[in-house]
C-alpha cells in the first residue's frame, strides 16, 4: 500500500522523513506538540501518525525501508503520541468499568453487563432498514481499514498468553483465518464484500477517507496488541468484538438483502453470525475467564480492553450517523496540507 496523505504538520514531516531515511529534530518536537492536543481520539494528524508508525509492524509501504519498525528514534516518537492515547483511551473507557463492571462478579457476567449497557444509536439499524447504496458504499470504505486486515491486530496475543486461553484465542483466531482456507478468511470475505459494490478491496487504499474516529478504533487494536503489558486490554477487546457481533451482523446481511444483494455480498456478514454465536462464550468464558484465573492482577486491564471496543465503536458510528443525518459524506474529504 503507498503512504497515506498527511493530514496535518506531523504527518507531513514524518511521511518525509520516513521516505528520506532520516527523523529530523524538528519531527520529534512536532510530536511534542500534537501529543498535547485536547482532543487525541478525534486528532487526525496523531491518529494518522499512529496509524503510519503500527502500519511498519503489518505490512509497511513499498516506499518505507522495513528497518524502520524497529528504529529507536521512531519508537520513542511512538511513544510520545501513545502516551497521550492511552491517556485520552482511559477516561473514555472509565465509564464503562465503573458503571457496569460490579465488583465480586465472574470476568464473563462483567463483561455481558458491559455489552448490555450498550443502547446508543444503531449504525447497523440504520444500513439494515434505511441506507441506500451510496451510503452503504462509504460504510464499507470506512470499515475496509480494519476488515482487510482483520484478526490480525489481536494475534499478538497468542504468544503472551498461556493454558485454556490461549487455546480459546487460537480457536478464534483460527476461524477468523479460514480455517486455513485463503478464500475463506475473513479479510477475503470482506474484500469480496466490496467488490460487489464496485470498491477498491487493496490492502489500506481508503485510509485517506478515514476520519480520525475510525482510526482510532483500528489503532487501539494495535496499541494494546503490541505491548506485552497490554496483554489483558487486547483480550478483552477482541471479546468484545465477538460479543457484540452476532446481532449486527445479522442486521447487516439483512440491509444487503434489502438491496437486492447476492451472496458474494452478504457471506461476510453471514459467516459472521454463524461464527460468533459461538465465538461469543468461547471469548467470554474460555479465553477471559481462564487468562483472570490465571493471572488475576490481569481482570482490571480485560475490563479497560473491553470498554474501549465499546467506546470507540460507539464514536466511530454516532460520527457516521451524524454525517449522513446532515446530508453529507461520512467520508473525510482530503485536503491538501498548508506548507
Amino acid at each position: 500500500m503507498p503512504l497515506p496523505e498527511p493530514r496535518g504538520p506531523l504527518t507531513d514531516a514524518l511521511l518525509t522523513d520516513l521516505v528520506a531515511g532520516a527523523l529530523r529534530p524538528s519531527t520529534l518536537a512536532l510530536a511534542d506538540q500534537t501529543a498535547a492536543t485536547p482532543v487525541p481520539l478525534a486528532d487526525d494528524d496523531l491518529q494518522l501518525a499512529l496509524y503510519t508508525c503500527y502500519e511498519l509492524h503489518y505490512r509497511g509501504f513499498p516506499e518505507v525501508d522495513d528497518r524502520w519498525e524497529w528504529d529507536p528514534q521512531l519508537l520513542g516518537l511512538r511513544a510520545v503520541l501513545e502516551q497521550a492515547f492511552e491517556t485520552a483511551l482511559r477516561e473514555a473507557a472509565d465509564p464503562w468499568v465503573r458503571s457496569w463492571a460490579v465488583d465480586g462478579e465472574p470476568v464473563d457476567r462483567q463483561l455481558a453487563a458491559m455489552v448490555a449497557a450498550d443502547d446508543g444509536p444503531s449504525l447497523s439499524e440504520h444500513l439494515a432498514k434505511r441506507a441506500d447504496e451510496t451510503q452503504w458504499a462509504e460504510f464499507l470504505t470506512l470499515r475496509s481499514v480494519y476488515h482487510l486486515k482483520e484478526a490480525d491486530p489481536h494475534t499478538w496475543a497468542i504468544p503472551r498468553i498461556a493454558g485454556r486461553a490461549k487455546a480459546a484465542l487460537v480457536e478464534i483466531q483460527a476461524d477468523e483465518y479460514g480455517g486455513g482456507s485463503p478464500v475463506r478468511m475473513h479479510s477475503a470475505l470482506f474484500a469480496r464484500l466490496m467488490r460487489a459494490f464496485d470498491l477498491d478491496d487493496t490492502h489500506g487504499a481508503h485510509v485517506d477517507t478515514a476520519p480520525a474516529e475510525v482510526l482510532a478504533t483500528l489503532n487501539a487494536m494495535s496499541f494494546l496488541g503490541l505491548h506485552r503489558r497490554h496483554r489483558g486490554a487486547v483480550v478483552g477487546h477482541l471479546a468484545l468484538i465477538e460479543m457484540t457481533s452476532t446481532a449486527p451482523s445479522r442486521r447487516y446481511a439483512s440491509g444487503l438483502r434489502r438491496l437486492g444483494k447476492g451472496e458474494d455480498a452478504t457471506l461476510f456478514y453471514d459467516e459472521h453470525v454463524e461464527a460468533d454465536a459461538v465465538h461469543e462464550q468461547v471469548a467470554s468464558v474460555d479465553m477471559c475467564g481462564s487468562l483472570v484465573a490465571d493471572e488475576p492482577a490481569l481482570h482490571p486491564a480485560v475490563l479497560f480492553g473491553a470498554a474501549v471496543a465499546l467506546e470507540l465503536e460507539a464514536r466511530a458510528g454516532a460520527h457516521v450517523l451524524q454525517e449522513w443525518t446532515a446530508g453529507r459524506s461520512a467520508l473525510r474529504a482530503r485536503t491538501p496540507v498548508p506548507a
